[in-house]
């Protein structure tokens, strides 16, 4: 779910060898996305062209790319820590900087985990849990319908399922005290963030992905507040957060009975609060 920034086009992955498909209007669709203000436009335009079957189907993705909606929306999909990820139009996209949570989680799972994915959005990060781990055992939710379809398609479903439900609300009473590893990409813009949003997220995501209160923690901290009954001893509960508001995310954790730690990485803007239930 929510996190300040743009959405990256590096996440939308690459054309490759679509460039003998590309029709022969392919510089006037860089020139019409670079006069839009897209900054990839070279590769943008290689990725609609090979998603159109027809000059007018091209037409017709331009248009809508220009009008200021999310690449990944446009295409149908978004690229994440390899696999591609159904969106529609309205969902979160996921970012590249989510992959690091993605890496921090299958670094603490033991074998055959038990994993909830609160905020899950379209899945994106329980679907690429499932495709790292063996036996997983995947459960994923979030509030919002449209997002709960999406993941609907992006989980496998022989191995996960996806709840629609306020936090942990939809989860069943037998994980009880049995999850692993517990992750939440929940919002995290402070409200008052929102309007300097870059116009793809502000006005195209769904605000309740994106909206986390007057200092961007309110989600995080009640995502905090019930992890403790639902780990088993020395699970994980990992939370997505940014390099400033690491420390209040850190201090929800520990005041929710965890033992917390920071992850980061710069390479991809990364942060990524850990807290281990005690026990093990």
């Amino acid at each position: 779910m929510g996190a300040p920034g743009p959405v990256g086009r590096s996440d939308a992955g690459t054309a490759g060898s679509v460039m003998a498909a590309v029709p022969a209007s392919l510089p006037a669709v860089v020139a019409r996305l670079r006069a839009a203000g897209c900054v990839f436009a070279e590769e943008e335009a290689e990725l609609l062209a090979a998603a159109a079957g027809t000059p007018a189907e091209l037409a017709a993705l331009v248009q809508r790319r220009v009008a200021g909606l999310p690449l990944e929306q446009v295409l149908g999909w978004a690229a994440f820590c390899g696999l591609r990820i159904a969106v529609e139009a309205g969902v979160f996209v996921p970012r590249r900087r989510t992959g690091f949570l993605v890496e921090q989680a299958a670094a603490v799972a033991p074998p055959h985990p038990v994993v909830v994915d609160l905020c899950c959005g379209t899945g994106a990060v329980g679907a690429a849990l499932a495709a790292r781990l063996d036996g997983v055992e995947l459960y994923a939710a979030d509030v919002d319908p449209v997002a709960v379809r999406c993941a609907r398609r992006n989980v496998p479903a022989g191995v996960g399922r996806v709840l629609e439900g306020d936090l942990d609300a939809p989860l069943p009473r037998s994980l009880l005290g049995r999850v692993d590893v517990l992750v939440a990409n929940a919002p995290y813009v402070p409200t008052d963030a929102i309007a300097t949003m870059p116009p793809e997220a502000r006005d195209h995501e769904a605000r309740v992905a994106l909206d986390g209160g007057v200092d961007g923690l309110d989600v995080q901290r009640r995502v905090a507040t019930a992890a403790p009954r639902w780990l088993t001893a020395g699970g994980s509960l990992l939370i997505e957060t940014s390099e400033r508001q690491a420390p209040g995310t850190a201090a929800a954790v520990t005041a929710a009975g965890l033992v917390a730690r920071v992850a980061r990485s710069a390479e991809v803007d990364g942060t990524v609060v850990i807290g281990t239930r005690p026990g093990r």
